[in-house]
Parts: structure tokens; C-alpha cells; sequence
């Protein structure tokens, strides 16, 4: 066939793709933006290119040949992928707009993430955020996220993950607390005090422990090497950071806890470190990443979000 005569029917192609995934020449043309009779002709215009039927129709409804199914399954993937394109384009000329869909583990949105939104928001009016606060690791796409916040060691390979900061834990308790104990001086110490742990089914409550090389410590009590695992029991377990940080500022015990959630009531001297000279490992992440399932386009609002999280907690959370 002549390439000029193709190049004529891509158009007619794009037609009858819309048709297929609608199964109807009225609701097609609407989708198009034309007339029926237009649809109509065109694809009569593509069966006489193509020299056989592409469309059985009957009075009730309309639906492909073979060789219409063939020739839509081939060609529908590179319209799709002209649309994303486009999609593109037109978002680099646009200010960031639209709805995002974000999930976040509760403590840390509500603590980190939900007071950094209203800056956020201000500089980019046409955007709006609808934030799910869940603990739950939930199928993104599936549920439909456009961006989840995470706090893991590693995100899953499959998504595209943009670090956001470092984090680390801390081991924190009450001034009243450590007057009445005393303060441990060494991690098998901690055996014998009141410590609240996350609530991990079936796992055994314990805390593991590595030197902190320097950080934050005068010197370190260990060579860098040694992981200290101290089995650890107390009056109360929770599954979320925050019910653990209050829990320790009423005094109950020692708590284990992610720099973000205690960052507040260390700034404020309501809790204080606890063996400063030692890092806790394993309970929780070590990075807070932004993730979202791979796709050759991200939209703008994602783009700015994740730069401006990455901006406003460049600096960790300084524990």
C-alpha cells in the first residue's frame, strides 16, 4: 500500500480503537468529539483500505472481526503510549494541578508530613492532596495512590523511589522515669527495666543494638563491629510510634522509636536519650523514600511533591 495512503489513516486507526473499547458507534463519536455519520464513514473508509471487514454490526450493537480485534490489539498500545506523551508535553507547559492520592504510616504523616502540606499547598493552589493515613502496605496501584511515603530499608524494586531523608532510632524515657530505675549504662541493662516495644505478631520482644560509631556518643563504648540482641519485656506494646512516645512520657519505661517521633519531645525535654553511645537496628527503616509504581510519565503535582518533601526534610530529623 502506498505509505501516503497510511499516513492518511492513522486517524481512522485511533477511530476504530475507540470504537472497540466502547462497542458503540454514538458513544465512540461522543468520546471523539464528532458525528456519528463521520465515525461511520471513516471506518467504512478503513475496511475499503484494508480490503476486509473490521466491524460486524447489527441493529443492536457493534463489535470487531478478527481482523478488526488484530489490527486494534496491534495499534492500541502505541496510541496509548502518543496520549502519555502528550500528556507530557502539555503538563511541562502547566503549573503542577490536580488531585494527588497519598498514603503515609499514621505516626509519621501526622507528626512530618501533614504540617509541611499547608506550605506546600499555598505555593501550588491548583493542587489538592487526599491523604490516606494507614499503616497498611497497600497495593498502589491497585488502590488507585498515585504516591506513598515510606519508612523501610528498602522500597520494593518494582517502583520508582526518590530518598528523602536518613533516619535512625533512638531509645527514650522520662526524666521521672530514669529518677525512679536509674539510667542504664550498658545495653544488657535493659533487661531489667520497663521497656515498651512495637507490637510485631509472632515476633519475640528485642531490641538490637550496634555502637554509634561517634554519632552523637563522646566515643564508642564497642568496636563498630558488635550487634548487641537484649531480650526486652514491659507493661505496654503498641503498633504505632506515637501511643509508644506517650507511653514513655508518662513514665512507664524506655521506649524504641524513630527519630521522627521523638524528635518533638526530645527538643522539648520531655523524654531524654537513653545510651546515646549505641544505635538500635532492625525495628524500624533506615531511609523515608517516596515511591510510586513505574510508569514513563509522572505527572507534575508528583514531581513538585516529592521535590518539596525532599527539600523540607533535607536535613533529617537531628536527634
Amino acid at each position: 500500500m502506498d505509505h501516503r495512503r497510511v499516513d492518511t489513516l492513522w486517524a481512522h486507526l485511533h477511530w476504530l480503537t475507540v470504537l472497540g473499547t466502547l462497542g458503540s458507534f454514538t458513544a465512540a463519536a461522543q468520546r471523539l468529539g464528532v458525528s456519528k455519520a463521520a465515525m461511520s464513514a471513516r471506518i467504512a473508509e478503513l475496511e475499503r483500505a484494508a480490503g476486509v471487514p473490521l466491524v460486524l454490526r447489527t441493529t443492536r450493537s457493534v463489535r470487531l472481526t478478527e481482523a478488526g480485534q488484530q489490527l486494534v490489539d496491534a495499534t492500541r498500545g502505541a496510541f496509548d503510549a502518543i496520549g502519555t506523551a502528550f500528556a507530557g508535553i502539555k503538563d511541562l507547559a502547566a503549573a503542577p494541578r490536580g488531585l494527588l492520592r497519598v498514603t503515609a504510616p499514621v505516626a509519621l504523616a501526622r507528626q512530618q508530613i501533614v504540617p509541611r502540606l499547608p506550605a506546600f499547598l499555598r505555593v501550588h493552589p491548583e493542587v489538592r492532596i487526599q491523604l490516606d493515613l494507614s499503616d497498611r502496605l497497600v497495593p498502589l496501584a491497585q488502590e488507585g495512590f498515585d504516591l506513598a511515603i515510606r519508612h523501610t530499608h528498602a522500597p520494593p524494586e518494582t517502583h520508582v523511589a526518590w530518598t528523602l531523608c536518613a533516619t535512625q532510632s533512638v531509645l527514650v524515657a522520662s526524666r521521672a522515669y530514669l529518677r525512679r530505675r536509674g539510667v542504664p549504662a550498658e545495653p544488657a541493662e535493659l533487661s531489667q527495666h520497663d521497656c515498651l516495644h512495637y507490637l510485631r505478631p509472632g515476633e519475640a520482644p528485642a531490641w538490637q543494638l550496634v555502637p554509634s560509631g561517634g554519632r552523637g556518643a563522646a566515643k564508642p563504648t564497642a568496636p563498630s563491629n558488635v550487634k548487641l540482641t537484649v531480650p526486652v519485656s514491659g507493661p505496654f506494646v503498641a503498633n504505632n510510634s506515637e501511643a509508644l512516645r506517650e507511653a514513655a512520657q508518662a513514665g512507664l519505661g524506655i521506649a524504641l522509636l524513630p527519630d521522627f517521633s521523638a524528635q518533638a519531645a526530645l527538643e522539648s525535654g520531655k523524654l531524654q536519650r537513653v545510651l546515646p553511645d549505641w544505635v538500635p537496628v532492625g525495628s524500624f527503616g533506615e531511609h523515608l523514600y517516596a515511591i510510586r509504581p513505574y510508569s514513563p510519565y509522572v505527572p507534575r503535582a508528583v514531581q513538585a511533591l516529592v521535590a518539596y518533601l525532599r527539600e523540607a526534610l533535607r536535613g533529617g530529623f537531628g536527634v
